[in-house]
Parts: C-alpha cells; sequence; structure tokens
C-alpha cells in the first residue's frame, strides 16, 4: 500500500533537544489529541489543533533548556503526566499545566537522557546512571564510556524476565543503557547484568510496537550511522532478529548514506491494523516502515520525505483533523509540523477548470497573508532602529548575535570517510575550511552549496583552504572528507550566517593518527601480530590520554581499574589492534606493520614532550607483512579495474 502524506506546518519553537515532543494519548481512537514540546529556552507548551489554528493548552518557564520530555503515570493507568528534565532537574506538569513535582537530582551532570516508569525515574547524564525509586536514590551506575539513551522493559508485560532475572525479588525493572563503545548494557540494580554487542554506537531507544511485542523483551535501537536494529533481552543473554542498514528499502541496499537515527515511534499510518515504524533522522529524513512478518524480517521502508533541517522527535497520532493520521515531527531549529494522511486537495473544487476554494482556506489565507505582512513591517522597523543606533552621536554598542550550531563529525565504516555535518539556527552563508593536514573532500548528493579552493602553502602548515557558499535557507551542511592515517593535526570550520553585523564561528576537530580505526569488541588471535611494548614511569591516566590522542571513540575519562583494554579494526583494511595498557607497561598488537609504527612514532613524541623515559621494544612478524599485502590486495584490483573503466 503507497502512502500519500503531505506536510502541514503549525508553529515555531526554540531549539530543541531530541525527543523533546510527545502526543498525549487520547479517549478514543480518531480523536484529535493535544502535543506538548519542550525547547532550549526552557518553555514547555501544550496545544492542540482546533478549525486549522493553533489553540495552547498551558506554557510554562523554566530556568534551563529542556534536554528531555516523557510522559508518565501510575502503572496501567493513562500516561498523560509530562515530565521535563532541565539541568539536573526533573519537573512534573498535569496536562492542564499544574506542577506537581520539582525534584533536584543532585547529579554533578546535566541530565541528558531520562525515562518514567510509574514511580521509578531513570536519569542519565553522559557517564552517570541513576534510579530513583518515589524520588528516593536506589541505584547509581558509572558507565566506561557516554551514555546516548536509557529505557527500560515494560514491568507490565515482562512476565517471562520476572520469572527468570527476578525470581527472588519483588523489584523486576529491566533498565537498558545505550552506550557510545556499541554496547547495550542490561542493568540489575547497581550493576550490570550483561551487554549486547551492536554494529555501531546506538543513540536511540524504543520499545517495539511501543510496547515490547508480546513478552516484553523486544526493543529497538538506532544507530549513529543510520542503522535500525530489534533485540530479544533473554535470562543472560540477547539474540539479534535483524538489523536494517542505512538506506536499504525492500530488502535491496543502496548506495546512498543515510543520517544517523535521532528518534523513532510506532503507529498504525497504513490503517491495516499493525503500528508501523516512524523513524527520524538527523540528516532530515523522515521514514515510515512496515512489519510484514512481524518481527521475523526487517521492516520494509513504504514512505519518506526530507525536510531541511535535522529532525528530533517524530510521534504518531491524531492532530490536525479528527479521523485522519499523521506523523507530527519537530526540528532542530523548533519547527513543528505534522506530516498528514488528510488529503489536501478536499478544501477545492474545480468546475471547467476553475478552482473553488472553500470559505474557511480563505480565511486562512488571509490570515497568513495578514501574518506575513506584520512581520515584514516589524522587521524593518528593527533595522531602521539599528541603523539610528549605529548612526548615533551618542556612543553605542554594537552586539556580535548569539547562534547555536550543532555539529558533529561521525566516522563511516563502509567507505572509511568521515562525515562533517554543520547545522545552525538561521541560515548560513558560507563555510570555510581550514587544514594543517592533507586531507581530501569528497562529494556529497545532498550537499547543494558551490565549493571553491583556494592555493595553500603546505610548508607553512596549510594543506586545504576551501570555501563553501550556501545557497538562500540553507541551515544545514555535510562534508565528507578522507584522512591519510599517520597525519594528524586540526581541521577548522569558520562558519558565517546571514546575519548583521558579520560574524562568524570557529569549531575545530581533531584528526587522530589512527583516524579510519573503529571500535570493536572481538579480537582475532590467529592472525600474525607485530607487538610494540611500552615500558616507563607513567601513570594510567597519562597513558590513556597518550591512547586517546591516537585513536578516535575513546572515552576522555579514565577507565576505571588498574589496566584498560581496548581492540580496534581498520576500516580501510580490515587489521586489528588490540591496546592493553595500565601504569608503567604498554602492549600494542597489531597485523599491520604501518599502524605499529604510526603509535611507536607518536607515542615516543608524546614521552618526549613529558620527558617521560620510555623502554620501547617491538616485535616484527614478517607473516604480517604478506597477510597485510593479501587484505590491501582486493582494493588495489578495484582500483586498477576502476581507473581502466575511465581510460
Amino acid at each position: 500500500m503507497e502512502l500519500n502524506l503531505t506536510r502541514v506546518d503549525y508553529f515555531q519553537v526554540g531549539l530543541t533537544s531530541p525527543r523533546c515532543l510527545r502526543v498525549l494519548p487520547s479517549g478514543a481512537p480518531k480523536n484529535q489529541q493535544k502535543v506538548v514540546v519542550g525547547d532550549h529556552d526552557g518553555m514547555v507548551q501544550l496545544f492542540n489543533m482546533k478549525h486549522g489554528e493553533v489553540q495552547f493548552g498551558f506554557r510554562t518557564d523554566t530556568p534551563k533548556s529542556i534536554s528531555r520530555l516523557e510522559l508518565g503515570g501510575a502503572l496501567g493507568t493513562v500516561k498523560d503526566k509530562v515530565f521535563v528534565s532541565s539541568g539536573n532537574e526533573v519537573r512534573g506538569y498535569t496536562k492542564k499545566g499544574k506542577q506537581f513535582l520539582g525534584f533536584d537530582t543532585n547529579l554533578t551532570e546535566e541530565i541528558k537522557s531520562m525515562h518514567i516508569s510509574g514511580s521509578d525515574l531513570l536519569v542519565c547524564g553522559d557517564y552517570v546512571y541513576n534510579h530513583y525509586h518515589d524520588c528516593q536514590d536506589s541505584n547509581y551506575y558509572l558507565a566506561a564510556d557516554m551514555i546516548n539513551d536509557v529505557i527500560t522493559l515494560p514491568v507490565e508485560k515482562c512476565e517471562y524476565l520476572k520469572a527468570t532475572l527476578f525470581a527472588d525479588q519483588m523489584k523486576y525493572l529491566v533498565p537498558v543503557l545505550a552506550c557510545e563503545d556499541r554496547l547495550l548494557r542490561v542493568m540489575r540494580d547497581s550493576e550490570v547484568l550483561y551487554s549486547v554487542e551492536l554494529p555501531s554506537p546506538p543513540s536511540t531507544l524504543q520499545l517495539f510496537y511501543n510496547d515490547g511485542g508480546e513478552n516484553g523483551d523486544q526493543l529497538l535501537y538506532g544507530t549513529s550511522d543510520g542503522k535500525i536494529g530489534l533485540v530479544q533481552l533473554g535470562r543472560g543473554s540477547a539474540s539479534h532478529r535483524w538489523v536494517c542498514e542505512s538506506g536499504s528499502s525492500a530488502g535491496n541496499a543502496s548506495t546512498l548514506r543515510h543520517g544517523g537515527i535521532t528518534c523513532m515511534d510506532h503507529h498504525d499510518m497504513t490503517g491495516d491494523g499493525v503500528r508501523d515504524l516512524l523513524v527520524g533522522r538527523d540528516d532530515g529524513s523522515i521514514e515510515v516502515f512496515s512489519y510484514e512478518d512481524g518481527d521475523e524480517s526487517e521492516p520494509v521502508l513504504r514512505f519518506s520525505m526530507a525536510c531541511s533541517e535535522s529532525v528530533t522527535s517524530v510521534q504518531g497520532g491524531v492532530v490536525g483533523n479528527a479521523g485522519y493520521d499523521e506523523i507530527v515531527a519537530s526540528t532542530y531549529t523548533g519547527w513543528i509540523f505534522g506530516v498528514t494522511s488528510e488529503p489536501m486537495d478536499r478544501h477545492m473544487t474545480s468546475e471547467s477548470g476553475v478552482v473553488h476554494i472553500s470559505q474557511d482556506s480563505k480565511h486562512k489565507i488571509q490570515r497568513l497573508r495578514t501574518e506575513i505582512d506584520e512581520l515584514q513591517q516589524r522587521v524593518l522597523s528593527e533595522r531602521d532602529q539599528y541603523q539610528a543606533a549605529t548612526q548615533s552621536t551618542f556612543p553605542g554598542i554594537s552586539a556580535v548575535p548569539f547562534f547555536s550550531v550543532n555539529d558533529r563529525m561521525t566516522l563511516n565504516r563502509s567507505d572509511a570517510s568521515y562525515l562533517l555535518s554543520l547545522e545552525v539556527q538561521t541560515a548560513i552563508d558560507n563555510v570555510l575550511l581550514q587544514s594543517d593536514v592533507p586531507i581530501d573532500l569528497l562529494d556529497v548528493e545532498k550537499n547543494s552549496a558551490v565549493v571553491s579552493y583556494s592555493t595553500c602553502d603546505p610548508d607553512s602548515g596549510n594543506f586545504l583552504l576551501a570555501t563553501y557558499r550556501c545557497q538562500a535557507n540553507t541551515t544545514r551542511l555535510e562534508v565528507r572528507i578522507r584522512t591519510i592515517e599517520g597525519q594528524y593535526g586540526t581541521l577548522q570550520s569558520y562558519i558565517t550566517p546571514r546575519l548583521q553585523p558579520k560574524c562568524c564561528q570557529v569549531r575545530q576537530y581533531r584528526i587522530k593518527p589512527l583516524s579510519l580505526h573503529s571500535r570493536i569488541h572481538n579480537f582475532d588471535p590467529n592472525r600474525p601480530y607485530n607487538i610494540l611494548t611500552l615500558k616507563g614511569q607513567f601513570t594510567l591516566p597519562e597513558i590513556h590520554a597518550w591512547v586517546v590522542f591516537c585513536l578516535p571513540e575513546l572515552p576522555e575519562r579514565t577507565p576505571a581499574g588498574d589496566q584498560a583494554e581496548f581492540t580496534f579494526v581498520s576500516t580501510f583494511l580490515d587489521t586489528q589492534l588490540q591496546c592493553v595498557y595500565g601504569a608503567g607497561e604498554a602492549v600494542f598488537k597489531s597485523d599491520n606493520i604501518s599502524t605499529i609504527s604510526i603509535l611507536k612514532d607518536v607515542l615516543s613524541k608524546k614521552g618526549t614532550r613529558k620527558k617521560v623515559r620510555l623502554d620501547i621494544s617491538c616485535e616484527v612478524s614478517e607473516e604480517s607483512v604478506v597477510h597485510a599485502l593479501h587484505l590491501l590486495h582486493p582494493r588495489l584490483e578495484a582500483q586498477l579495474m576502476l581507473a581502466k573503466q575511465v581510460m
């Protein structure tokens, strides 16, 4: 069944964080529902649509920006209570706007993710997980890497888990943490019961069918590189049901890479009685997937649309008009809009080539024109006042406007390149990229900006100077970058928006010596390895800082314990690297001698700079050279074939 959905804009709020919009449940199916949203200005707003107009139920302010918004209520009842996290506080509101909860968690970190289950509150900062029961501190955990999301399996449905995991306890809450080190950590009180390895870093979690499936033990995850997967959590381990690769449709993989997953929800958009999967991505895509075989196989893409900004929330419901299902979405810059199944031509009739518009549509068009005229007059008035103030004889201040930048630089394992995405709350005029190391800029299909290169002097430490001139109303820019391992330095982006007076923000990104390596958790001991051993008077935090300088995807915080162990794979050659280090000694194993050489060079420089005497020994395996060449041979053949085809 083909979906025909149309975008309808509602209004704009401030900047929004992921998953800060929720649709409140309705008393009856197909009835209009209310929507609540929180933004970076600290404003919580509840609204509904009436005769095409936005009607606000309540508006309330919080002192800090809102990082997460969740719905809650007593177990077994309708979840119509609104909970928002702001700084390290959690506030609760009724659907009438009355505040009934103001809870200071006393966390040293700001709350980044939150989940509500009955009287249980789960909050996470960057590394800290806290569980509160009736606002009393119950459990605590310090994660080894950053926590991106938290969720619990539904207590109402987890009969299987009650009987297995918690047979001896009255408490059977099953929290799951999505961590940056490609692991789902299933918690039991303050300890990790077991971990589930994922193909990529998870960015968001969602219960299957919004209720965990038949037994309440099925969990969906979305990753930062666009994958969607389903896992079933068992007694002591989890089983992977399927993984939907980015850009796949109806089981056929596409070469077009989609953005990372920011939010997911389930709602029946096709009208077949089965909830469909709604997905929002950071590249502005909104997608609808159908489960043709339930949880047995990966879902099939039914609908996709793109907007020019990253999507922060998607929710299914009936909002615009009764009887018409729609997807309510929010973007980074605060646009709240619906993607509705309501036919837009139902308000128009055509006779003899003449289009007749309904009276309601005429009134709506007239109101919009009046609003546009008023806004234009206000802009002209403010501009005149500013010009008069700058030309006044009295001493004045020309304030540089502040603008927020949402940026990330992520490694794509499929083609061994980095994707730099820059998003600004206003239109971008141009972006200047400067690098002090050799890098290549690759083509991006979605990028409509015009790029121009300037001549550089490598002797002065300047290897790249490129300017991207954006088209009008462009708020998001993507740049794909290919780095060279062994060459390390800094990439700087100078972002200039279309604002007066002219201003610019500078963002820096470190290009690491082994920039094309990615974290894994399985080490193959059967390969021929070269071994690099370092001994000296260094501490664990010192050697960890040196390793973080060399390799990506590592936590800045020093691991707990006396020893740390990490495993990496080269996204370019598929060679492996194992790092085992502690105070006074570090051992690195790799089947690529170039990797060992780069590490030896960088770590010896770090030790010399810190005036730490290092005893360095290296065991070279001649078999590893042949092994690495065998891995490189297919890539060289592919490049040679491509060159012949070009000729």
